[in-house]
């Protein structure tokens, strides 16, 4: 049964950091391209950072410069490093496993910015 759990969301105020986790099971990590979205209320679903396996990772062009997504093989997990947080990118953050014809998501974890 594959899993991916994520954590590390909570409230921060503006200009704050976060680091979320998603860790995986079920799945040969290192084989999957590993994906950050996000989901505002009333907002479609967006790509905010991806990393292949190689280790190359592409941004939304709001994040860029302020978030880092990055992977451990070893502890099959993928992190996303946000600073200098904005009221914008407050949402559910889900995480995405994806190799082939096969994707998966986890559950999500919430991360609101507000002073």
């Amino acid at each position: 049964q594959v899993q991916l759990v994520e954590s590390g969301g909570g409230l921060a105020q503006p200009g704050q950091s976060l680091k979320l986790s998603c860790t995986a099971s079920g799945i040969t990590f290192r084989s999957y391209a590993m994906a950050w979205y996000r989901q505002a209320p009333g907002k479609e679903r967006e790509l905010v950072a991806r990393i292949i396996v190689g280790g190359s990772a592409n941004y939304a062009d709001s994040v860029k410069g302020r978030f880092i997504i990055s992977r451990d093989n070893a502890k099959n997990t993928v992190y996303l490093q946000m600073i200098n947080l904005k009221a914008e990118d407050t949402a559910v953050y889900l995480c995405q496993a994806s190799l082939l014809l096969y994707t998966y998501w986890g559950q999500g974890t919430q991360v609101t910015v507000s002073s």
